[in-house]
């Protein structure tokens, strides 16, 4: 399951552009077209990989040097540690229980001059020239240790294509000020959104993770520990809708292909009893064996383009996922997921761009795509979404629990549901949230306020979710996000009937790419 789009804008929107990597051209993002096939010479060749990791190895000693430079170098030192290319440090939350990870991060961007006519989908250059190159690569890896010996280690690789679209003049019709194309009736632009098609291979050992049984009326004291370790290798595909009727209407095709691979074992050391001294395969569906999985999934999101009066963002995902066991069939699942996420902009604020890298030693040349500064801009929102996910299984299939989304605090993925419930209170193959939110930025300083409210409850049965006796929690706090420095969530949630929490989490995003994949 992908995290509710809501509710990962509310904890993590506030650090776009502060990750410790370097942001990918993705959908949406305008793009510059490369340069014409120019002939193949010793002045016009294709940069290395490698040659492109030593220039930003340059670039990053030299911006180490605001360390030296005392108190007023502290912004820049600190940025440069945890948001540096081509290495930074990783720090950042594991999965609830699991503790603070920290570790060492590679990020590189890679643009290539050429490439081969069948990789770019373009027809051969005439002799004598190559083909510009219209993709564009985004490698990341990491790996992190907490400490409790939860661990998290992934490679990921992402390649953009760029637009290709050719600049045409344009005589608007007489009469209209603009021409439209398409059912959306917008502007026909020169750049369009990119296609990405991203590789992915990430391990994730967690050593304590709770199990309270199965469906929404387990009790507190049916708690249990228990150890995950899994792997998750595969690749998936974004492809905008850029032609034809539904050219500008926000419409991106979804799909993916990974393998899933995850293990259950016991947890030992803590005040609740390991999951097997409690639990069976039956009550505990898929505890005695672990599981390799094909798992292929499709969909859409649909972002349809609002005049900028309104101020308002709609971003609704559908999605389908197929669950194949092929060693242990009766553990193979589908599932549905629909989120429906609205974003009402109050305000938003132009409060300084951060000072531009330092620039390389001499002798350096320019990197081959410069650095993206992040942003200091300020916002104010109100956020409203819909969440709903669904498991199918055949005639005496079930779903594995540890695939199981969960509410309560945070999730396996570190999301927050339900907060001022213990942590992954709640499982059930079915799920239903109902969230709100509003924020709010103190002036200039890198501070909100946020305020939320949570409706939710998981069932058994796909039957089992409506909206009666949904389970309620409020939450309140504050985030803060100086520059590219972590993203630091500090707030109380209450209500339900369970008591209340205090909530501490530092933005997951400094752990990796955002675009990690679910854990389940």
């Amino acid at each position: 399951m992908t995290a509710p789009i809501h509710v990962r804008s509310l904890l993590l929107a506030l650090g776009l552009g502060l990750l410790p990597t370097l942001p990918s051209q993705g959908v949406g993002q305008q793009v510059t077209l490369p340069a014409a096939p120019q002939p193949v010479s010793s002045d016009n060749r294709n940069p290395s990989l490698w040659n492109n990791f030593k220039r930003d190895l340059v670039q990053e000693g030299v911006n180490l040097g605001a360390c030296k430079e005392g108190f007023k170098g502290v912004p820049g030192c600190a940025e440069t540690l945890v948001t540096g290319t081509p290495f930074h440090v990783s720090v950042g939350s594991l999965a609830p229980q699991n503790g603070i990870a920290a570790g060492l991060a590679f990020a590189e961007v890679y643009h290539p001059t050429y490439c081969a006519s069948w990789l770019d989908g373009t027809q051969q250059p005439p002799p004598g020239t190559r083909n510009p190159c219209h993709w564009s690569l985004n490698m990341n890896a990491a790996g992190m240790a907490s400490g409790n010996n939860s661990w998290r280690a992934g490679l990921y690789v992402t390649a953009v294509h760029l637009s290709t679209r050719k600049p045409t003049p344009h005589t608007p019709t007489p009469g209209h000020s603009t021409d439209t194309v398409g059912l959306c009736h917008v502007k026909r632009l020169f750049t369009q959104p990119s296609s990405t098609v991203t590789f992915t291979s990430e391990g994730d050992s967690l050593n304590r993770l709770y199990f309270y049984g199965l469906g929404p009326s387990t009790l507190p004291g049916a708690r249990t520990d228990f150890g995950l370790t899994e792997n998750i290798t595969g690749i998936n595909a974004v492809i905008p809708v850029n032609s034809g009727l539904l050219d500008g209407c926000g419409l991106t095709l979804l799909g993916e292909l990974n393998g899933r691979f995850a293990s259950v074992r016991g947890s030992y050391g803590d005040s609740s009893p390991s999951i097997e001294t409690v639990y069976s395969n039956i009550s505990a569906p898929g505890l005695a064996a672990s599981q390799g999985y094909v798992q292929a999934g499709e969909g859409f999101r649909l972002i349809p383009p609002l005049p900028q009066s309104s101020h308002l963002k709609l971003n609704y995902l559908v999605n389908f996922q197929q669950f194949a066991a092929p060693s242990a069939t009766r553990y193979s699942f589908r599932r549905f997921t629909a989120d429906l996420g609205h974003t009402l902009t109050l305000y938003s604020k132009d409060i300084g761009k951060p000072t531009a890298p330092r620039p390389p030693l001499p002798g350096a040349p320019e990197r081959t795509i410069p650095p993206i500064s992040p942003t200091r801009d300020v916002t104010g929102s109100i956020t409203a979404g819909l969440f709903i996910q669904e498991s199918v299984t055949n005639a005496g299939h079930v779903v594995p629990f540890v695939f199981d989304p969960t509410l309560g605090g945070s999730d396996i993925n570190s999301q927050t549901i339900l907060s001022s419930y213990p942590d992954y209170r709640f499982r059930a193959p079915n799920l239903l949230l109902i969230h709100g939110a509003f924020e709010h930025s103190l002036g200039k300083i890198p501070i909100g306020l946020f305020l939320g409210i949570d409706e939710a409850k998981v069932g058994l049965r796909r039957d089992d979710i409506s909206f009666s006796h949904l389970r309620h929690s409020y939450s309140g706090g504050i985030t803060i996000h100086a520059g590219g420095l972590p993203t630091l969530y500090l707030g109380f949630a209450w209500g339900g009937n369970e008591g209340h929490r205090t909530i501490v989490n530092l933005n997951t995003a400094l752990l990796g790419p955002s675009t990690r994949p679910s854990l389940f």
